[in-house]
């Protein structure tokens, strides 16, 4: 049970923190207020004192996700502030370059250049410059080093039920998905998911958001279990579900709940009628 004036304080509290001393988060809470009425009221104290305060993810597993969603949606403003709260909560550029890099694959090209777009002016913004060194190119790969690569993400993301053999892997890929599982195989996981710059249970994490705010349910009946052979807790799959409630609405986080219910209870060998 709490109360408004908890609410508020702690509300007050995650301000503090996602500012990191920009700005007074006491005057900030009361224009929040003052601007926006009673949608103002439940950002700080519902949104913020209520559903960041919970103890089932870490501020910075918040912000991966948080970024994460608003990446994949193209929330622009909102974005940059959480980039920049991301900073504040331990999460490191790379990390949220690597968010980005993951939204590429799994919300597409289009959106993840939108975000890096604004990834950088929040860094800009941050660093007080306007410009970023340039970055660095990735790692040149040739096929037998992908598929060396792939076999070994499958090899965790499915817990040892994938060929262990890079050929008759994906051979198998390929046989399902055609074109698609080529580029499964040989990008996604040879590619994207062997970066070490991201660890795989927060690619995990990473890609159960970016599916629930899609709400691509069948997606989510694969990567869900990935996530908890990753080292991700059901507790922890569960709050991402919650934390969608305010970032891509009820219906959304009921539909990945429920996914999330359904996944479990497979693995447990239970029906869920």
């Amino acid at each position: 049970m709490s109360i408004q004036k908890e609410r508020r304080t702690n509300g007050i509290d995650l301000l503090r923190t996602l500012g990191g001393g920009r700005y007074d988060p006491v005057k900030a809470a009361d224009i929040m207020v003052r601007q926006h009425g009673a949608l103002g009221t439940f950002a700080i104290d519902h949104v913020l004192g209520n559903l960041w305060s919970r103890l089932q993810l870490s501020r910075r597993d918040r912000s991966l996700i948080v970024v994460t969603f608003l990446s994949t949606i193209g929330a622009s403003e909102e974005l940059k502030s959480h980039v920049r709260g991301g900073l504040q909560h331990g999460l490191k550029r790379t990390e949220i370059e690597e968010i980005v890099l993951q939204v590429a694959g799994y919300a597409g090209f289009p959106m993840a250049m939108q975000a890096s777009r604004l990834v950088t002016e929040a860094f800009n913004a941050e660093d007080k410059v306007d410009r970023q060194p340039d970055r660095t190119e990735a790692k040149a790969k040739d096929d037998p080093e992908r598929h060396a690569d792939a076999v070994n993400v499958m090899g965790t993301l499915f817990a040892g039920r994938a060929a262990t053999e890079p050929v008759a892997a994906r051979a198998g890929v390929v046989a399902s998905l055609g074109g698609v599982g080529e580029l499964v195989f040989d990008w996604a996981f040879g590619e994207l998911w062997s970066r070490p710059q991201l660890s795989r249970r927060d690619r995990s994490m990473v890609v159960v958001a970016i599916l629930a705010i899609l709400a691509r349910a069948e997606e989510l009946a694969i990567h869900i279990p990935g996530a908890l052979n990753h080292g991700v807790t059901r507790e922890e799959v569960e709050e991402i579900m919650t934390q969608l409630t305010v970032y891509g609405g009820f219906p959304r986080a009921v539909e990945g709940m429920r996914a999330a219910r359904a996944a479990f209870a497979k693995i447990d060998g239970r029906s869920m009628s």
